[in-house]
């Protein structure tokens, strides 16, 4: 694998470009997603691209979806470039723009929110407690400090925004979208994925400080979790 890959170009219906990466349809149950060297930060995307950061994404995923596979289901089916090519043939002498970087899924239905969990008091979390003592609305203890550990870890959903920042919101109010059941199972599967990595990580010297997870219905109803899981670009890792 050489250079980088600023956007891919592949024989398949493309449905999207997002920030980082491209999503094709490759039939009716299935879609590939393709994860480019571009960057994002604060809602902006970079016009220079970092090389093989889609591939180190993607396999962090594979990895995660791999190791948790036990704990909630997900959309994943493979990462392994070959297993990939068999399956969509078309992809064939599209190899440079596949290989490491793309990820053959189950095609869902996104839940309209992020469900992102909290074990440390920091990033938008921290800027909301400071100005206001609360989290997503809900108050906190008095006096934490930036990067105070939470004890339990803090269930923080938010809204998904394609442009913008996403928005903290309440448990509440996503309740009133989603209806309580649906939110209490999404709550139970953050927390169980949460600190199934977290421990994991934490036996290896690191720190999952925060996270988040997007999930999404399949065509007979079924929850799984889906999108990217526990990489550097939807989580915060720090040195133990």
């Amino acid at each position: 694998m050489t250079g980088t890959l600023a956007a891919s170009h592949l024989p398949l219906p493309l449905l999207r470009r997002g920030k980082v990466r491209e999503v094709y349809e490759v039939d009716a149950e299935h879609l590939l997603l393709v994860a480019s060297d571009r960057v994002s930060a604060f809602d902006v995307v970079m016009r220079e691209t970092i090389p093989h950061k889609g591939a180190v994404l993607t396999q962090v995923s594979a990895f995660w979806f791999e190791r948790l596979a036990g704990v909630f289901p997900s959309h994943y089916l493979t990462a392994k470039t070959e297993q990939i090519l068999d399956r969509v043939p078309a992809l064939r002498g599209h190899e440079a723009q596949v290989e490491s970087r793309s990820m053959l899924v189950r095609r869902t239905t996104p839940v309209a929110f992020e469900c992102v969990v909290r074990g440390y008091l920091s990033g938008s979390a921290w800027a909301e407690y400071r100005q206001s003592g609360t989290l997503a609305g809900e108050r906190l203890p008095a006096h934490l400090v930036e990067s105070s550990k939470l004890e339990p870890p803090l269930f923080s959903p938010a809204t998904k925004a394609e442009a913008g920042h996403d928005i903290n919101v309440t448990s509440a109010t996503m309740a009133t979208a989603l209806g309580s059941e649906l939110t209490a199972r999404l709550w139970d599967a953050s927390f169980a994925i949460y600190r199934a990595g977290r421990d994991h990580a934490a036996a290896r010297g690191i720190i999952i400080a925060d996270t988040k997870f997007e999930f999404g219905t399949d065509a007979a109803g079924e929850l799984l979790l889906i999108d990217e899981l526990l990489t550097p670009d939807s989580s915060r890792f720090w040195p133990a």
